[in-house]
């Protein structure tokens, strides 16, 4: 039995910025019958918004939803008066310009350009700079085939690492790569969540979709929570129904 399930975004509950299927919003319901259920990922509050909130079902209960934006560095629970932030930790100006510069450089250094690109490919988060490859607005087609094994992001990655010490880089969703300040991942994230909930990592089940070294999932496998790496929302369906028969 466990008191919370943690759940990364894309990939994992809906494919890369869409909103999640009406079969998962439905199962998300259901699991919060029997748990509280947190979702935590790269992406901002409206990103939160579209891709979870206004899609769960009325019955859903969700005072025990717990929201965590930008890798966990933003943190909002739902009232009385609706969704409200918690907490937010930002960058200042001159982290912001300095990991800026580096994506250029980056980029750059190891020419990987993409011959199409749809909307910007550099989001100022707040708390989080993310660089996705291909555009904020990038169809998913292409993004499943631009970099399906991480190896071109891995060579971004590594060059990002030598030129922003003191940074945690991660790589994200289909195309994005996440910089949050040093010590900042999901391990953070999920840290703080026990002490916003109270409830002891032990209670709590991680699921995602990049549970491996250099993904961005993988923090929470090395703060020792229990994890399940599953390969698409379906698999995660499958996941969700087995936990609430088990929990019942």
């Amino acid at each position: 039995m466990k008191d919370l399930i943690a759940f990364d975004l894309d990939g994992t509950l809906a494919e890369s910025k869409q909103p999640v299927g009406e079969a998962m919003g439905e199962a998300i319901a259901e699991l919060l019958s029997v748990a509280h259920v947190a979702v935590i990922s790269g992406g901002d509050w409206p990103q939160f918004d579209k891709q979870v909130a206004s899609r769960l079902p009325a019955r859903a209960d969700l005072s025990r939803l717990w929201l965590m934006p930008t890798t966990g560095t933003k943190l909002y629970i739902h009232g009385e008066h609706g969704w409200s932030s918690v907490y937010a930790e930002l960058f200042d100006e001159a982290q912001k310009a300095r990991i800026l510069a580096a994506f250029d450089e980056a980029l750059e250094a190891t020419g990987f350009v993409p011959e199409e690109t749809w909307g910007e490919r550099i989001e100022d988060r707040g708390s989080q700079i993310t660089f996705s490859a291909l555009g904020q607005q990038a169809p998913v087609h292409a993004k499943e085939v631009w970099d399906p094994d991480f190896a071109k992001r891995r060579i971004i990655q590594a060059d990002l690492r030598q030129r922003l010490p003191g940074m945690s880089i991660n790589m994200g969703g289909a195309t994005s790569i996440d910089i949050t300040r040093e010590g900042v991942d999901k391990a953070y994230g999920l840290r703080k969540l026990r002490d916003a909930s109270g409830i002891a990592l032990e209670g709590m089940l991680f699921i995602g979709d990049a549970i491996f070294p250099g993904g961005n999932d993988y923090p929470a496998k090395q703060l020792g929570l229990d994890t399940v790496r599953v390969r698409d929302p379906q698999e995660t369906l499958a996941v969700i129904d087995a936990i609430v028969a088990c929990q019942r």
